[in-house]
Order: structure tokens, then sequence, then C-alpha cells
């Protein structure tokens, strides 16, 4: 069997097994059949060379022409990028002018619930009193109809402490009154004066945000007219070496002289 014919060797603690030769050997000659089965394979299926037609690349533009096209796209890119960030300042700024609007709607309608809430207050007031007057009016007419002594009468119409509560109850009313008058002005204030606060601050962001597009505007001019003169720069380079690499060729200038109308300043804002 295979534990036959390996040999057991003991070291100390570990028990050492020799590995079965045949069974190696087999499991070999079976890795380097698979081994040359795949080298085959790829030899049979290795891609065989590649065949074009000759033709000539480039287009039918020169090269003064194509760098005038490559320039004309990025200053077209670089627009583009510009207006790009003028749009989304312009949807934040409207954003934010709709969120304003929106609080500002909010807080009014808080301020005109509170006064309809006051003037429902002060009618059922005047309806409560109307009606205290009126019951008091008819008890009065009431004690006068049933024949009472005019000095009972008189001494009904001028009592002392029913005339000092209603004078009471009706100072107690005048102070509550004047106390929610005195609150519900001190909270107009204050919403005049969120108004006010929340228009400064946004004052302050347009102005912020006024500069930082002049700022970004400006630096933008600075960095396209150092472009544009490193482009410059290139461009007589290229043509130079062109010339000295054909010195038998006519020197034809390519777009050096392109973009003169960049150094009239007329673009600088």
């Amino acid at each position: 069997s295979v534990y036959q014919q390996q040999q057991e060797q003991h070291v100390n603690p570990y028990v050492l097994i020799t590995p079965n030769k045949t069974r190696r050997n087999q499991l070999q000659q079976i890795a380097k059949k698979e081994l040359d089965d795949l080298e085959q394979w790829k030899e049979e299926h290795r891609p065989g060379p590649i065949k074009l037609a000759p033709q000539r690349l480039g287009g039918k533009e020169s090269e003064a022409q194509a760098r005038q096209k490559q320039q004309m796209m990025l200053m077209q890119s670089k627009y583009q990028q510009k207006h790009k960030r003028e749009e989304y300042v312009k949807a934040k700024k409207a954003a934010e002018e709709a969120e304003i609007l929106k609080k500002k709607a909010i807080q009014r309608e808080k301020a005109e619930r509170l006064e309809g809430k006051k003037r429902q207050q002060e009618m059922q007031r005047r309806e409560m009193f109307l009606e205290d007057q009126y019951y008091k009016t008819n008890e009065l007419l009431n004690r006068l109809d049933l024949g009472l002594p005019k000095s009972d009468s008189c001494q009904i119409a001028n009592s002392g402490p029913e005339s000092t509560a209603w004078t009471r109850s009706h100072t107690y009313k005048q102070a509550l009154q004047e106390d929610e008058n005195r609150r519900l002005e001190e909270m107009k204030q204050e919403q005049r004066r969120k108004a006010e606060l929340m228009e400064f601050k946004q004052k302050q962001e347009e102005e912020a945000r006024t500069r930082a597009h002049q700022n970004e505007q400006r630096s933008y001019l600075q960095s396209l007219f150092i472009f544009c003169c490193i482009l410059r720069v290139n461009n007589a380079f290229l043509d130079r070496l062109q010339n000295k690499m054909q010195p038998n060729s006519i020197y034809q200038p390519g777009y050096s002289g392109s973009l003169d109308y960049l150094s009239n300043g007329a673009w600088v804002s």
C-alpha cells in the first residue's frame, strides 16, 4: 500500500513521512503534459500580422490651420466653462432669493394670523361687555318696573359695591388690552428688525458674490493672457525649428501672427 511504501522517520516529537516517488512522478508528468498543451494552443491561436493599406493621416488642413482650430476650440471650452459657472451662480442666487421670500411670507402670515387673533379677542370682549351691560340694564329696568320705593331704586342705582366692581372689571379689561397691545407692538417691532437684518445680510452676501465674481473674472483673463503669450512663444519656436529642419523650403510662419488681436487689449474688461 501507499503507507507501506513510505518510510517513517521519528525526529524528536515529530514524524517525518517521505513522499511517494511514483505518485510524485505521475503528477509531474501530468503537469508537464498540460503545460505542453497550453504552449501548443498558444502557438496555434497566435494572431497573424496586421496588414493595412498605407494612407495619409492628418486630413487636408495645414499645420497653421490645425493650430488655429485647436486654439479656437480651447478658447470656446474656456468660455463654456465660464458660462456654466455664471449659470450656476445665478441659479444659486435665485434659490437663495426664493428661500428668503419664502421666509418673509411665513413671517408675514404669522403676523397676519396674530393680528386676526387679536381682532377676534377684541370682538369677543366687546360682545361680552355688551351682553353684560344688556343684562344689567334689564335687571335695573325690571326692578324699577316692580314699583320699588324711590329710596330703594336710588340705592340700587347708586350702589357703591356694584359700581366699584364694574369699575374694577373695566380697569382690569383695559389693562389686559393695553398689555396685549404692547406685546403685539413688540412682536411687530421684532419681526421688522428681523426683516431688516435679513435684508442687510442678503445685501452683504450679494456684494461678496459680486466681488468674488469680479476677482474670478480678472484671474481668468490674466491666465488666458498668459496662456496666449506662452502659445505665441511656442508657435514661434516651432516655426523657427521647422525652418531650420527644412532650409530649402520657403519660410511660412504658422500661427505666430494670428493672436495679434489679443494684444490690443480689447478683450480686457
